[in-house]
Order: structure tokens, then sequence, then C-alpha cells
């Protein structure tokens, strides 16, 4: 043993030279210093309190701790966490909610990147969320929000937390809105919400924010293919994006023709006439129509008490919706309903029984 503590292995030949530059350090015998047991419970499984006054004084770890366990889907970890947001509650609703989608290859994350780095210029702070049922089997957002948002996820007043993994489109809505609650409380005051592809994501989104903001490129034949009329019909505005270089006429033509569709759809704001913008992410020019446009909307709503309405009637559409949803499961779960559907389906199936009355039987069984 030398006097380095260090000594070379058995296997290691006599008079070997420095292609065998292999050591062992000799360990210790016990632990030198004993560690707090007391110290590892706080570290890594916070107490409410803590919790509470970590999101409350923008200490970022912790919540990111307080979104692990609103995502979490131990009943364990959900009791806990409906703890959390009970006492966060008072301290939210502070921000401005807005929803961001587009059609795949419109440069929605670039834009968001651009359009908060503009907005924390300005003195906000963002939280920027993804909601993305597909997550849990795709991995599609998982690592991509903050690498495809990396100048955007460096700054200070900027939080980035990608989708949850809830499987289903129903718990990753009810984790994105226990998330917003928490971000607000932490002191974010814009909330940018963006949804992964076009469909059923973005009723949901539209659901918990307020405003709409469809991002749309030009270029690409009829303006109009690729995205739903319904989603059009529950946007706020539609940016025209990569309005740069050579696309600059095509993108102000693409803005005409949404112009002039939109002029036709119902507004989903009453009062609001969407407006189209174009927008470069890459030069950064637009940004600040944008940010006007949602700043006068805001402004619109909250003077005709429209702003209010839309935050309690969406409350209300979810507690109902919660409702539903466990009842259903409730339900489903319960195993004479399991046992009765079995006969009832085959029932069906042989066409001895029509669905009214099956259906009715077994609700007798649930009563």
């Amino acid at each position: 043993m030398s006097k380095n503590n260090k000594y070379k292995p058995d296997w290691t030949p006599k008079n070997a030279g420095n292609e065998y530059a292999v050591n062992v350090v000799k360990g210790l015998d016990h632990a030198e210093k004993s560690t707090s047991y007391k110290n590892i419970t706080k570290s890594t499984n916070p107490s409410i309190e803590e919790l509470v006054n970590g999101v409350l004084n923008d200490d970022r770890n912790l919540l990111a701790r307080c979104i692990t366990l609103i995502e979490s889907n131990s009943q364990k970890h959900h009791e806990k966490s409906a703890k959390v947001l009970d006492k966060l509650l008072p301290h939210s609703g502070n921000s401005v909610r807005i929803g961001i989608s587009g059609v795949p290859g419109a440069g929605k994350s670039t834009l968001i990147e651009a359009l908060g780095i503009y907005l924390i210029s300005k003195g906000h702070k963002i939280a920027v969320l993804t909601v993305d049922p597909s997550s849990s089997i795709s991995k599609g957002s998982i690592l991509g929000d903050k690498t495809r948002m990396d100048k955007l996820s460096r700054e200070k007043n900027c939080f980035i937390r990608p989708s949850p993994s809830g499987g289903n489109l129903g718990g990753v809505t009810r984790k994105t809105r226990e998330t917003i609650t928490a971000c607000e409380a932490a002191g974010f005051d814009i909330v940018l919400i963006e949804t992964v592809g076009v469909g059923q994501s973005e009723i949901t989104v539209r659901s918990m924010v307020d405003f709409f903001l469809l991002v749309m490129i030009s270029g690409a034949g009829d303006e109009l293919q690729g995205i739903k009329k319904g989603i059009i019909e529950i946007s706020d505005s539609i940016v025209i994006n990569k309005a740069d270089g050579n696309n600059k006429q095509k993108a102000e033509i693409a803005k005409a023709e949404f112009q002039n569709a939109i002029h036709y759809l119902m507004p989903y704001t009453n009062g609001w006439q969407p407006k189209v913008l174009t927008a470069s992410a890459i030069e950064e020019t637009g940004l600040d129509k944008i940010w006007s446009t949602i700043s006068d909307f805001v402004d619109f709503t909250k003077k005709e008490g429209i702003f209010i309405n839309q935050r309690n009637k969406q409350s209300l559409d979810w507690m109902h919706s919660l409702i539903k949803e466990n009842l259903i499961n409730k339900f489903y779960q319960k195993p004479e309903i399991k046992d009765e559907l079995k006969i009832a389906e085959n029932l069906l199936i042989d066409g001895k029984a029509r669905a009214t009355s099956a259906a009715e039987e077994i609700l007798k069984k649930f009563n």
C-alpha cells in the first residue's frame, strides 16, 4: 500500500509499464459523517408547506416538484397535490392565458420562442406548457420543447414544462389546468399553452385559455387545406408566420384569404372580430402586433365583463366534466356492473335484447 492510499490490483503484471495505469483506491470502513434522515426527507419529499412556500417564492426546483406531484397518477400524490393547490389557489388567476396552435411546419415553436423572449424584454414572466395526449406513446414533446426553444429556456423569467404523459386527453387536461394554477401562483403573468398537432386538443385548450392564436403559413396551395373549419372558428387571431424573404408577398396573400374566410364565420368571443396578422419568428418581426392584439383583446373583454364570465364558465364546465368522468369511472369499476355488462352484450349480439332496455337494466344495478 502506498502513502497515497492507492495500490495496483492483483492481476497487474509485475514491473508493468504505463499500459497498466490502473490504481485502486481503498475505501472506508465506515462513513466519516452520517447524513441526517430528516434532511434527506426534506430534499426528496418536501412537505405541503415547503411546496407552497417554494412556489410562492418562485423556487423553480420546488415548482417543478409541485408539478411532478400534480402529474403523478398515484392516489397518495393526488391527495397531497390537492392540498397544495388549495393553498395556491388564492394566489392564482392573475395571468393572461394564451393558447397557441397551428399546422405542422408552421414554425409554431420558433414563434413561441421569439414571442416569449419579446415579452420577457417587456418585463413579463412567461410559463410555456404543452398539451399533447400522444406524448405518453410517441414521447414527441417530452424532450422536444426545451431543445426546440433552447434560447427561451435559458431566460431567467421563463419556465418551460413539457406535456404530462397522461395517456388520454382527459388526464392531460386535468394536469395542465392544475399546472396553470401553480405557475400563476409562482408569479408568471403570461401562460402560453401550446397544442401539438391539429385535432381535439385544440378544443380542450380553448376551454382553459383567455385568447387562442392560430399559426399558419403561406405558399401551400389552398391556404384553407389541412386545417379544420372548427379550429378557425375558435381562434381569436390568426398569424401567418414565416413572412420573410421571398415569402412576404405570399404571406400577405394568405392574410387576405384568411381575412375573407373568417368574415363569414361567427366569432368565438362576442363583439370581437378576429384579426389576421403576419409575422416572422426568424426576423423577429410582427411580434409587437401579436402582443398588441392580445392586449387589446384582454382590455376589451375585461371592459365588457366577458373575461371574468368566460373564466367562470370554464371553471363550471370543468367541474361538471370532472363529475361526469368520476361517475363513469365508478360505474364501470363496480364488479356487478362488469358482470351485467357481459350478459347484456351477449344478448345484444344474439339479437335477444334492445340497447335501450339493456341500458335501463344495467343502470338499475348501479342505482
